[in-house]
């Protein structure tokens, strides 16, 4: 079995990078770039949590007592940890700090040729790379100031990246400790739940119509510049790279309204610059973009509304039967014809979730006091307080491989689910967010990717503290794991081995406390940025206006589902005959009034005085268990035009 673990868990974490990746992002729009940078920087990431528990249980074969020793099921030959770390960190290390940033410029930028890209790619990162030349060229004064250290440079470099990195890794650490088990005792109320869910509707109209003004306005700039600049001039092949990216809707009333056959006149002098015409282009992109996710977010949230409030009508069932407001658009599946059905939906959806939701909201609290305590107390080694090391140090007396293992690893995941949950939940000025079902852009898939990077080292170094097989934290004789060997002692800088790493983790403690009594959503509700806040003004009225929202799309699809039914019987009735144009036409008439209909209610929250918040911050955006398991939409209605 030798390397066979090993073998094993690279392929199941490639898997699952992958299945995130194909969640947040669209594989058809996306560039192959940008997909392959962001797999690549998540993939080494969640290598580094699912290996190093195996990294773990080898070396605790060498510090166990002697007596009846044996080789775990995973052990790893010597050699090949080593080799495996060095590959794993400083690729990652790369794309952090050179490619990534490079290739989010690029991704971005709204050049029509790869020269045009590259060229802005380096002049926007042209300041970040000097920062870090800057800094290079201190350790380098500092190396030469202190000759002793000339062989640790590398570990130097490697300390600084931690450094920045755990200084990160603490704020959300303490955010994730509290707010994980929080979301899924607030899942089990139901009531709770579907108010939060009325506020966060009322909210996402007010962007999805600012969206939708702000495609409205970008689009008449593309209609008064393809107007201006004729098909035979120089300019124009660039007018059409930006009519590619422009809605099909669009681009269709734009050519009805363009006289193709008109040449350009060279003494007209109102020509855009083609810098102009790459800024446009960079509007159009993420102006595309941000309408088609506020489109199916809206689509989302409307329908985990409506699932609720049917959770809300079915509990006072007495036949047991769950029964849906209306019915499923998708073909049913075998789970749901045999397994399941009504009967078991009811169960599950009324009595049984909430329970589950609880226990697993105490069951993670403990864990998160568990946490908490083991990070203040983790430098003391006589005794012994940490509780990680206790039950680590406590197995290896049994040579108990494979609960070291099974007990590392749950610790791990358990942190980097704090700290990776709380990255997917972070929103700044729309520029990085993180969204499911495929609507995620290229810099924020990338940037995720860079802050995942940054964030796992000194992620797995504190863990490593935690259950004391650091020799920096524990000053102890012990083995080292191949992955501290890679990362130096961190005793070449003192004031950081024995003062940053060990007390500054030590404020997990307060900012769990600001956590729990939401001292940061307050402060931005002060600030006049709508927050949940159960006891406002504001608050109330966004949860009113939530609910007529839903209601209002409900009678809507109420109305389409009963023309639907009248359509069908009238031709059980009399038959399959040809059917009338006038009908078909009145179809399509339709669904354009219920667009325009959406968009005319949706346009009078963006000219509201709440509706000012054209790119809105959310420093920690809203997220119940919910949003992560809720794929109750198919993709091919919902996939739309993507930026490429």
């Amino acid at each position: 079995m030798s390397g066979a673990a090993l073998g094993l868990e690279i392929v199941v974490v490639f898997v699952l990078a992958l299945f995130l990746l194909h969640r947040y992002a669209d594989f058809r729009k996306q560039q192959r770039m940008v997909l392959f940078g962001t797999l690549l920087a998540w993939y080494l990431c969640f290598l580094i949590v699912f290996i190093l528990p195996l990294d773990i249980s080898t070396v605790s074969t060498i510090n166990a007592i002697p007596k009846v020793c044996y080789k775990p099921w995973s052990y790893i030959p010597d050699g090949i940890m080593p080799v495996f770390w060095r590959v794993v960190y400083w690729t990652s290390q790369c794309l952090t700090w050179l490619l990534l940033p490079f290739m989010q410029s690029y991704a971005r930028s709204g050049g029509f040729s790869i020269t045009g890209k590259i060229k802005t790619a380096l002049i926007e990162n042209a300041i970040y790379y000097g920062t870090y030349l800057l800094i290079f060229g201190s350790l380098l004064i500092y190396v030469a100031v202190h000759p002793q250290l000339q062989y640790e440079l590398q570990t130097i470099g490697i300390t600084a990246a931690n450094t920045w990195g755990l200084f990160l890794l603490v704020l959300l650490l303490g955010y994730g400790l509290v707010e994980i088990p929080r979301s899924y005792w607030n899942a089990s109320r139901r009531g709770h739940l579907l108010i939060k869910t009325y506020f966060k509707a009322a909210k996402l109209m007010t962007e999805k119509a600012d969206a939708e003004e702000n495609l409205e306005d970008v689009m008449e700039e593309v209609r008064k510049v393809q107007e201006s600049i004729k098909y035979n001039h120089p300019l124009r092949k660039y007018i059409d790279t930006i009519l590619r990216k422009c809605p099909v809707d669009y681009q269709e009333k734009m050519g009805r309204n363009m006289d193709d056959y008109e040449d350009f006149d060279d003494k007209q002098n109102t020509y855009p610059s083609e810098k102009s015409l790459v800024k446009l282009h960079k509007q159009v992109i993420y102006a595309v973009q941000r309408h088609n996710r506020t489109r199916v977010q809206w689509q989302i949230l409307l329908q985990q509304a409506i699932h609720l409030e049917d959770v809300a009508k079915n509990e006072t069932s007495a036949t047991h039967q769950f029964v849906h407001s209306f019915p499923s658009t998708e073909p049913t599946s075998w789970f749901s014809r045999y397994l399941y059905t009504p009967t078991v939906e009811w169960f599950w959806e009324c009595l049984l979730r909430q329970w589950f939701y609880r226990l697993l909201a105490v069951f993670l609290s403990l864990f998160s006091v568990a946490v908490v305590w083991s990070e203040c107390t983790f430098f003391s080694t006589q005794p012994v307080l940490s509780l990680f090391a206790v039950f680590i140090q406590l197995a290896e007396r049994d040579y108990n491989y494979l609960y070291i293992e099974m007990a590392c690893f749950i610790t791990i995941f358990f942190l980097c689910t704090c700290v990776y949950s709380t990255v997917f939940r972070i929103r700044v000025f729309n520029y990085y967010y993180l969204a499911s079902h495929h609507q995620t852009d290229a810099y924020s898939l990338q940037f995720s990717g860079m802050l995942f990077c940054r964030l796992t080292p000194p992620l797995c170094l504190n863990f490593l503290g935690l259950i004391h097989m650091d020799s920096a934290i524990s000053h102890q004789q012990k083995e080292q794991t191949a992955y501290t060997s890679i990362m130096g002692s961190m005793r070449v800088l003192s004031f950081i081995a024995d003062g940053f790493y060990i007390y500054y983790p030590m404020l997990i403690l307060l900012l769990c406390i600001a956590t729990y009594f939401s001292l940061g959503t307050r402060c931005l509700n002060l600030l006049g940025f709508q927050q949940f806040v159960g006891d406002n003004e504001m608050t109330s009225d966004l949860i009113d206006e939530g609910k007529e929202l839903i209601r209002r799309e409900k009678r809507k699809r109420q109305r389409i589902e009963d023309r639907e039914n009248r359509r069908r019987d009238w031709k059980e009735r009399y038959g399959n005959s040809r059917e009338d144009y006038t009908t078909r036409n009145r179809s399509r008439n339709e669904a354009a009034e219920m667009t325009e209909t959406n968009y005319s209610d949706t346009a009078k929250y963006s000219r509201t005085g709440r509706g000012t918040e054209r790119d809105s911050i959310e420093l920690l955006q809203d997220a119940e268990p919910l949003d992560f398991n809720a794929e109750t939409l198919s993709d091919d209605p919902l996939e739309t035009d993507s930026t490429r």
